[in-house]
């Protein structure tokens, strides 16, 4: 194995752990000094591949970015079918859905040009999308309550098996959406 080898499978096992670590604690709770123990690496090693720390979460949330502008700019018949591919997406990247919106996004007062409120902007369009133009008061609440219950859903239930996970949250999701 080359050293060039060697280098991307260390990232890449930095990169696993820190998927993990941030779904389980949260971003703010995860050091580089707890990556590093979960490799069986150094603080120093863990940082000469990803320093600052912000690094690391910005390599693992580009795919989820990358597809997450696909899914906005698909066209969908109807909020139903926006909900089941919303419900795909958010299974397939669940592991770094934590940190996407509760750590990054949580906060409503995040300043202008932030990451946090680039998701929020996302967050209004995933809305836009299930509850159409002008919705009723109904499908607001409907709405913003099926977008939940994915969001808190998936983000809960990392432990679970993505297929239960999926079929459970559309389910759940498409009820909340009928109601």
């Amino acid at each position: 194995m080359t050293t060039l080898d060697q280098g991307n499978e260390t990232r890449s096992r930095i990169l696993a752990a820190a998927r993990e670590l941030f779904a389980q604690r949260g971003y703010a709770a995860t050091s580089l000094a707890d990556i590093a123990a979960a490799v069986g690496l150094t603080k120093t090693a863990v940082a000469y591949h990803f320093h600052p720390k912000d690094r690391l979460a910005a390599e693992l949330i580009t795919p989820a970015a990358e597809d997450l502008l696909t899914l906005l700019g698909t066209e969908f018949p109807d909020g139903r079918e926006f909900l089941r591919a919303f419900a795909d997406f958010a299974v397939r990247h669940r592991a770094v859905a934590r940190l996407l919106i509760e750590d990054i996004g949580g906060a409503d007062d995040a300043p202008p040009g932030s990451p946090g409120e680039a998701i929020r902007t996302f967050r209004d369009e995933f809305y836009a999308k299930v509850a159409g133009p002008d919705p009723s008061p109904g499908m607001r609440i409907r709405a913003w309550a099926a977008l939940g219950s994915v969001h808190t859903g998936v983000v809960k239930t990392i432990d679970l098996p993505e297929d239960l996970v999926r079929e459970t949250l559309v389910a759940a999701a498409l009820a909340v959406y009928d109601s």
